[in-house]
């Protein structure tokens, strides 16, 4: 109980720091996240159309999603320094694996016969992915982004070993200091804000799923 009463007390005490670490972590969280949307969406677009390239982009990004993230974070510093943009990169290259493997699995499992009827209705290309394919396809890309989001959270929280901010400065700071109620201040919203980005994130993707999409998941549960 003395624990927990402590710690509610540093929370208090270090609630205007709290804020700005966390409005830090939202901010690189956000900022790599979004730049990951805009290139790996076209991506997983530009696979799907040349399939050649499927295995090789895949592959790539496979191979970033391997490499330990305390290492990546120590290879980019020679080149980009420390700082706010090492930190973006690194939470950026781990984001686009999700992205683009959903987006090319979204785009490749849309119906045929929906590519079809568009054909049928005079759309090009551009319009069918538009109109059809993109549509029938977001809810799979919204959950890699979703998977992308919540791991983002937690990755910038390395961002504080290089200077960046964030909620993990309390936590490594704490972990020096020997101090456990900065660690918690540092964890336990860097654990709230993870949940929150999934749930808001979840809530979006439910949105965008089309009501067809929506009647037919129904109608197999029910099955």
């Amino acid at each position: 109980m003395d624990t927990i009463i402590e710690y509610i007390m540093f929370m208090i005490d270090r609630s205007d720091q709290i804020f700005m670490l966390t409005w830090q972590h939202i901010y690189l969280t956000a900022l790599a996240v979004a730049i990951a949307i805009a290139i790996g969406v076209p991506a997983g677009i530009l696979i799907t159309r040349v399939n050649k390239l499927s295995s090789i982009v895949i592959g790539i990004a496979n191979a970033i999603q391997a490499v330990p993230s305390l290492a990546l974070l120590g290879f980019l510093i020679p080149f980009l320094g420390i700082g706010t943009v090492p930190s973006i990169v690194m939470v950026f290259l781990y984001s686009l694996l999700p992205i683009i493997k959903n987006t090319y699995t979204g785009l490749s499992n849309v119906d045929s016969a929906m590519i079809e009827a568009g054909r049928g209705m005079g759309m090009t290309d551009g319009q069918l992915m538009r109109m059809v394919q993109l549509p029938l396809a977001l809810p799979v890309i919204m959950a890699g982004v979703r998977i992308s989001a919540v791991t983002g959270v937690g990755l910038t929280t390395l961002a504080a070993l290089i200077g960046a901010g964030g909620l993990g400065q309390f936590v490594y700071r704490g972990i020096s200091m020997v101090n456990n109620q900065m660690i918690m201040a540092g964890a336990i919203p860097a654990m709230v804000l993870a949940l929150l980005v999934d749930f808001a994130l979840g809530l979006v993707e439910r949105a965008v799923t089309p009501k067809g999409l929506k009647q037919a998941n129904g109608k197999e549960v029910e099955a």
